[in-house]
């Protein structure tokens, strides 16, 4: 796995050959010198030759007995200079530290990048638009918006700096406090204003103006932009950023008016954001509304099919939970006395709801909740065909009754993590993570076989297949599982020395007992340690075509750990026992 930083490896041995231990010379794999991190720490993975010892900065560090390493040290700002020494062999590495915060200045003048609107916004009329910029903590700071409207900002007490995503995965989720001197204030749009934020600070009876890089259009509801999504499928957002969670993604076709922009984003009606690049302007077309009035279903073996005939294609957003399945239409209104829903192995029936309209220009929208007979769900798709909303609901799969060929007729795939020049994490060797990835899938997928399932890979040899096309395999195969194979990593800040352990990683809630009970599986039965069960964002955890998870089968950054997991026979053994635990999943939860 590389959406950390990471390392992984595969290796023949399953002792230490000492002979070709003496031979190995003294090796660092990270970090490459000239490194660059806003981490308080690094850490050091490499090999050496077991006997003697290894010296970093003359102090001595603890190795596995095949003579792996990963201490960490701690890291001033700048430049720090480390030397890592074993016997007459010597590696100097320099590792820069950056600062996450902004240099307050000390004279007249604004911090660097520091005024907003960092790019072009636009927002509706009554709108809050806040202003921010860092200068002296004894200035005088405002914006003005024209000639007649000025908006003075104040200092604002400290705000906590929120650490990153990944430091839940290294136990060091806690806030930091911030240093920097920030000004601010807010004021409403008003009506029909174009103005680029002009900047004053005034400190020891000396002023200076400066722009900010952004300029502020004040949008006119009664002509908004209307846009529709080109993308395959529109990757929307709680905000204008890739920093922002992702929301149900809007199928190709589906148009919203747009209520807002920031640089590239855009602002859809219903509160979503998207990227402008994966949209088309439609000139001239009103606000999209619709009415539904029918709704019609149909069902096979495996799947139960669902179809909402719509005026025109709106946004759509998707809710699973245990025995619920929410499917929400926006800017849409109910004209519903009939829905034909016959009687079905895996739906108990549907119900709907108008939502009222919110204040703005959002129309409401319509609810359809399909309550489950089971707590398991098995996979979705969602897509525009013209303009009428097409919902696939998979059934539970159908498991032959065979002591030998239990898996027989179910569909697995397994996407060896990362290959070609995508390396993935790298170990104390050197050897990549994709060499790993795809030795266990290989395995995996041999003791799938053995109980009679029909495995599906998304690469059976060294090469690189991008996530984007990984996903479009998952999607068109619809297999019963979908598992994309993985060792983990860490960050700067994490403890590359003593972290270990077994980790799934899940996204949709029909992923989660799969993760939860892989996870117990493998920790008890392989008796290894538990890294944990993460909801993450991941693009093999998110297709929704099945139950789809991200494996991390170790940490090929731990020295111990690294040697278990490049040992042939705990490999096999790791892919059987993984199989089994498929088998004793899919017979409790179908």
């Amino acid at each position: 796995m590389k959406p950390l930083l990471g390392f992984v490896v595969l290796a023949s041995i399953a002792t230490p050959n000492l002979a070709w231990a003496q031979e190995q010379p003294l090796k660092v794999v990270y970090p490459p010198t000239n490194h660059k991190t806003t981490s308080d720490k690094i850490f050091f993975i490499g090999t050496a030759p077991p006997t003697g010892q290894v010296f970093i900065n003359g102090k001595p560090i603890t190795r596995s007995e095949s003579g792996h390493f990963a201490p960490s040290f701690p890291l001033q700002i700048g430049e720090n200079t480390f030397t890592i020494r074993h016997s007459d062999q010597q590696i100097e590495i320099e590792v820069i530290r950056t600062s996450t915060q902004p240099e307050v200045p000390q004279g007249l003048n604004f911090a660097k990048d520091s005024l907003t609107p960092k790019v072009d916004i636009a927002r509706l009329p009554g709108e809050l638009i806040c202003f921010s910029a860092i200068a002296p903590p004894s200035a005088t700071v405002s914006v003005n918006l024209g000639d007649n409207k000025r908006v003075p900002l104040l200092l604002q007490p400290p705000q906590a700096q929120l650490p990153s995503n990944l430091a839940a995965l290294t136990g060091t989720n806690q806030p930091q406090n911030a240093t920097k001197s920030e000004y601010s204030g807010c004021t409403v749009a008003e009506a029909n204003q174009l103005a680029t934020p002009k900047y004053q600070l005034t400190l020891n009876s000396q002023t200076i103006t400066q722009e900010a890089p952004g300029k502020i259009t004040v949008l006119q509801p009664s002509q908004l932009p209307v846009v529709e999504v080109s993308a395959e499928f529109g990757v929307a957002r709680t905000g204008p950023s890739t920093n922002y969670s992702r929301l149900t993604p809007l199928p190709k076709g589906t148009r919203s008016a747009v209520t807002g922009k920031t640089g590239e984003w855009l602002r859809l009606d219903y509160g979503a954001w998207i990227k402008s690049s994966e949209t088309v302007a439609l000139p001239n077309a009103i606000v999209p509304n619709t009415i539904i009035r029918s709704v019609a279903s149909s069902q096979s073996q495996d799947s139960t099919k669902v179809s909402f005939p719509l005026q025109t294609p709106v946004p759509v957003s998707v809710k699973q939970e245990s025995d619920r399945f929410t499917l929400t239409l926006h800017n849409t209104t109910a004209q519903t006395d009939t829905i034909p829903f016959n009687d079905n192995p895996f739906i108990s029936g549907m119900d709907w709801q108008q939502i009222p309209p919110s204040p703005g220009i959002n129309s409401g929208a319509v609810q359809y909740i399909f309550n489950l007979k089971k707590n398991q769900q098995w996979g979705y798709k969602l897509g525009y065909e013209g303009t009428t909303l097409k919902l696939k609901l998979r059934h539970p799969p159908e498991l032959r009754r065979s002591r030998r060929k239990p898996l027989s007729g179910i569909k697995i795939l397994i996407d060896p993590g990362h290959g070609g020049k995508e390396l993935g994490a790298v170990g104390p060797t050197g050897l990549p993570e994709k060499d790993v990835n795809l030795t266990i899938s290989k395995l995996l997928r041999q003791e799938l076989e053995k109980k009679g399932a029909t495995v599906v890979m998304t690469r059976e040899e060294d090469k690189f297949v991008s996530l984007g096309d990984r996903q479009k395999i998952i999607a068109s195969e619809e297999p019963t599982l979908a598992l994309s194979v993985h060792y983990n990593a860490l960050p700067d800040y994490g403890d590359a020395e003593n972290t270990k352990g077994i980790g799934m990683f899940w996204y949709h809630p029909q992923a989660h007992s799969l993760a939860i009970f892989l996870h117990n599986y493998l920790v008890k039965k392989l008796d290894r340690p538990s890294y944990g069960v993460f909801w993450n964002n991941l693009a093999l955890t998110r297709p929704e075509a099945a139950p789809s998870l991200l494996l991390e089968l170790g940490f090929m950054s731990n020295p111990e750990e690294f040697e278990w997991v490049t040992n042939p026979k705990q490999q096999k053994k790791l892919a059987r026992t993984l199989a089994d635990g498929i088998v004793k999943w899919l017979k409790d939860n179908r």
